[in-house]
């Protein structure tokens, strides 16, 4: 009966997701974060109904006149860069393994879903309902797991996620942190009380389901992301109070088996895991010196480690366990260089937005948004220095939807008149106050999108 209905729904949102290709962007990533396929038990579980709802849109998308495939900005650019020099990494290097260039090109549909997001949301609701799918979608395993934590009295050990790129129990873990932010923003903007109320009971669920993966790296995270929402908070001595009274709360409540896992991060010498990443790291280095312009070849890492070898045990996949050493080694010096572009110019378009949004509103949506949008990349980039996830969709799609995101924001800034441009520069206390949410917003879409 589960398949049944979710093919229902699947074959109704086809013809939307022709006409509106916004509709088809939420589709697709609700099925790429949801993993909504996974949760049923026959049929429906193995059908490619992501690939379908892709083909659909941008047979939608491309019927119609186009103003751009793409945001004309840098990032954009670096994305379709990275891409390419990925695939060239494979081409020039004479071991070519099975599987790669499948990787290869499930990487360029990672990069062109992102610049196909920067294409597509260009109103701040659009944006509005990307953040909720996204936020959503993993608030539902949030509260799945995390209710399931509480009626086990906090026994529960999540080791696989829903499937995908969130299989793994670390990168399910991180995908979790990385959408706490968004659904802290949601609850503070929500104005419906019976919705708030919601929100509410769905953050602490998450950070209870984040625990049950018993990883480290999300832990780190998570405790990132949290210090960024505190520091950027209107009053700093009260978020860093509460932040720290509930630390005090989760250590009382959480079980003994999750207090030892932590504990290992201090004692990391001893602990086999955490020497066989330093390992991996150090043979990262020599395969990134032997081969600095192009690398070992992307997906290359673990038929390569032992000609590379710094140590570590014989046995076991070898992977690099780090997303910045993983791009070096396996792709090389220019892969890192425009990876890293993406991440610092991600944070430098943040900050100017938050900061402008700050000297010309006293209370914008803008500011919150760009707050929200921080912590988010904070927690990839705490996560990422432990988990081998330079290809991780999540990442790729919140660097195109932060670029969406500027361009919404500042075509408010240029909104402003001359008359109140110069009145808020010259004036000091003058500031024009907006709403924290978005107030009187239509929820129709305009037709073609």
């Amino acid at each position: 009966m589960r398949d049944i209905i979710f093919a229902t729904l699947i074959a109704a949102l086809v013809p939307v997701s022709f006409r509106r290709p916004l509709v088809g962007l939420l589709t697709f990533s609700w099925l790429a974060y949801m993993r909504t396929q996974d949760l049923c038990w026959g049929f429906a579980r193995l059908q490619r109904w992501s690939f379908l709802i892709a083909i659909v849109t941008f047979a939608g998308f491309f019927s119609r006149p186009i103003e751009r495939l793409w945001a004309p900005v840098w990032r954009n650019y670096a994305m379709i860069a990275l891409a390419i020099w990925v695939a060239l990494s494979v081409t020039v290097n004479p071991l070519l393994t099975y599987g790669q260039w499948a990787s290869v090109i499930e990487f360029t549909k990672v990069v062109y879903i992102g610049l196909f997001t920067t294409a597509v949301i260009t109103r701040k609701e659009h944006l509005r309902m990307m953040v909720w799918v996204i936020a959503l979608s993993f608030g539902f395993y949030g509260v799945k797991i995390g209710l399931a934590g509480v009626l086990s009295g906090g026994n529960i050990t999540v080791k696989q996620g829903p499937g995908g790129m969130l299989e793994d129990n670390n990168n399910f873990g991180l995908a979790l942190v990385m959408a706490m932010p968004l659904l802290i923003q949601i609850t503070q903007a929500e104005r419906n009380p019976t919705l708030k109320r919601g929100f509410l009971a769905i953050v602490p669920l998450t950070a209870i389901a984040v625990m049950a993966t018993h990883s480290r790296g999300a832990f780190l995270s998570l405790a990132a992301a949290i210090s960024v929402l505190v520091w950027r908070s209107k009053n700093r001595l009260t978020g860093f109070a509460i932040a720290a009274g509930l630390s005090v709360l989760a250590f009382l409540l959480v079980p003994q088996s999750y207090k030892d896992r932590i504990s290992t991060i201090k004692t990391y010498e001893q602990d086999g895991s955490s020497m066989g990443r330093i390992a991996a790291w150090k043979t990262a280095i020599n395969m990134t010196k032997a081969n600095p312009f192009f690398g070992v070849g992307f997906e290359n890492f673990q038929n390569s480690y032992y000609k590379y070898s710094a140590g570590g045990t014989a046995s076991g996949k070898k992977v690099a366990h780090n997303a910045y050493f993983q791009i070096m080694a396996e792709s090389g010096l220019p892969a890192y260089f425009l990876y890293m572009f993406l991440i610092v110019g991600t944070l430098w378009s943040l900050w100017r937005v938050r900061r402008r949004a700050e000297e010309l509103y006293a209370s914008s949506w803008i500011r919150d948004y760009a707050v929200m949008f921080e912590a988010t990349m904070v927690a990839f980039i705490v996560g990422s220095t432990f988990l081998n996830r330079a290809q991780f969709d999540l990442f790729y799609h919140f660097v195109a939807i932060v670029i969406a995101f500027e361009a919404i924001a500042q075509r408010e800034f240029d909104g402003l008149g001359e008359r109140d441009e110069a009145e808020l520069l010259h004036g000091g206390e003058l500031r024009v106050v907006r709403p924290r949410g978005f107030r009187n917003t239509s929820s129709a879409l305009p037709r073609g999108v």
